[in-house]
């Protein structure tokens, strides 16, 4: 009844707040650059001053969450988008003029760039930081109201995260609440921006259906990686491996199975055991080394491996350190004869194991990809133009690095979003913007025009001999 009582209490916080920014927001539909450019101002404050507080909550939420990791790749490039977004929103605030229909000339066309009104914004346990700040930067600088589902898997960060957005902004700008559920997505908002699992996106896309609420999806997926009889090896383990391994893995575009010629299989799995304990020369009481972040995900793990045994797979531990079975310190597992019927192949892995499949005929690698669900992300390690040309063209993934991992995410300029399964819809930078704007068609009717030659009655054939003069 307790249980009850407190959802029935947070749903009416929500709406509550809610209608003070759907109020907010009819009072000033359209925030000036000024306004706009003090939000931006106060969020970046926010991030910098707090930024040790960020580090400490995230790591005890985690069990242990490398403080470097957060420093460089969560609280860095929150700071660098803000930055971005508040060098160039002026000029993705301007009206864009348009080219005028022939029909209708001398008329004036143009886009105006128009505030959604009240933007819901889900954010997940992974990168807990980052993916709420850059989705409330673009939605601030399009001049919306913002409000911000926390996860409750990272309560502590979750809590800091409301508490410091209850010090610098009104709530009738931005709210951050650590509840709510289901009742925070079925509010009519103008605009969610949800990042976490396909199954919890379909039931948002779902509850949001019913105020014909768009949704920005990010779900991640299966991202492959390929390497070509042409890389250089060395260098594509490295950088594999450091994307597989950050944050322990839970990555959204982190690389989630890498395809290897047959040949190269073997020095493959031996120089990834080589990178990993270069990398991380220790495993349990190195700083660098993240947890997976709570039992649950822990147990998931276990459980893929335990399936993949079952059925024939080999394991390849990456590193010779024994960790126990008790710590949420995974050692990093290579696992090679994979079956399309093991979860580790049917589920986006979001830890440290990566399955390897192996290839004879390049080929091989475009049709396995285009076999299965689009990707949120594709890596191609090869210098032949020709190849990277190939798997551009003929496979579909929400985007692409060559010769790298994961810099996609980082290039503000560069919309992000995946494709299909693994989401819908985009933002960052000015396609964040224009994601979280109505960009309405405004066509301004010049003193002198046509128009009348249009009006009936049409006895004096005005109308047709012009259309048959302009379809010639």
């Amino acid at each position: 009844m307790n249980s009850d009582k407190q959802a029935s209490e947070a749903a009416s916080d929500l709406q509550r707040v809610f209608a003070l920014q759907r109020a907010a927001h009819l009072a000033d539909p359209y925030p000036s650059e000024a306004v706009r450019r003090d939000r931006l101002e106060r969020l970046l404050a926010m991030i910098k001053d707090n930024s040790a507080a960020i580090e400490d909550t995230i790591c005890a939420d985690y069990g242990h969450r490398s403080k470097d990791e957060t420093m460089g790749f969560e609280i860095l490039n929150c700071v660098l988008d803000v930055r971005h977004t508040l060098k160039l929103f002026p000029k993705w605030m301007k009206t864009e003029r348009r080219p005028v229909a022939l029909t209708s000339f001398p008329g004036r066309a143009e886009i105006v760039k128009q505030p959604l009104g009240v933007v819901g914004v889900v954010v997940p346990w992974n990168y807990p930081l980052f993916l709420a700040i850059t989705p409330i930067s673009a939605a601030l600088a399009a001049g919306n109201r913002v409000m911000v589902k926390m996860s409750a898997d990272t309560p502590s960060f979750s809590a800091l995260f409301a508490e410091m957005v209850a010090r610098t902004f009104k709530p009738e700008e931005m709210s951050a609440v650590t509840g709510g559920g289901r009742a925070f997505t079925s509010l009519p908002f103008d605009h969610i921006l949800y990042t976490g699992s396909s199954a919890t996106g379909k039931q948002v896309m779902q509850q949001a259906s019913a105020n014909l609420t768009p949704v920005t999806l990010e779900l991640g997926g299966k991202s492959p990686t390929i390497i070509a009889d042409d890389a250089s090896l060395e260098y594509a383990v490295k950088h594999i491996l450091f994307g597989k391994l950050v944050n322990s893995g839970q990555t959204c575009i982190a690389p989630d199975y890498v395809m290897v010629p047959r040949k190269l299989e073997k020095d493959f799995l031996a120089m990834a055991k080589q990178v990993v304990e270069n990398f991380y020369p220790t495993l349990q009481d190195n700083p660098d080394y993240s947890c997976v972040v709570n039992d649950k995900q822990a147990q998931r793990l276990r459980r893929y491996i335990a399936d993949a045994k079952e059925q024939g797979a080999e394991i390849f531990p990456l590193h010779s350190e024994t960790i126990p079975e008790s710590s949420r310190k995974f050692t990093p597992l290579a696992i090679t004869k994979v079956k399309d019927s093991m979860l580790v192949v049917q589920e986006e892995i979001f830890g440290p194991l990566l399955p390897v499949i192996v290839y004879d005929h390049f080929d091989e690698v475009i049709d396995y990809i285009n076999a299965r669900p689009r990707p949120l992300a594709l890596y191609l390690f090869t210098n032949d133009s020709e190849r990277q040309e190939k798997v551009l063209r003929h496979t579909t993934s929400g985007g692409a690095v060559i010769n790298d991992v994961m810099l996609q995410v980082l290039q503000n300029d560069l919309p992000f979003g995946g494709v299909g399964q693994s989401g819908m819809g985009h933002y960052h930078g000015k396609e964040g913007f224009d994601t979280f704007s109505k960009l309405k068609g405004v066509f301004r009717q010049s003193r002198i025009n046509g128009a009348s030659l249009a009006f009936p009655p049409r006895t004096n054939g005005r109308l047709r001999r012009m259309a048959e003069f302009l379809i010639r």
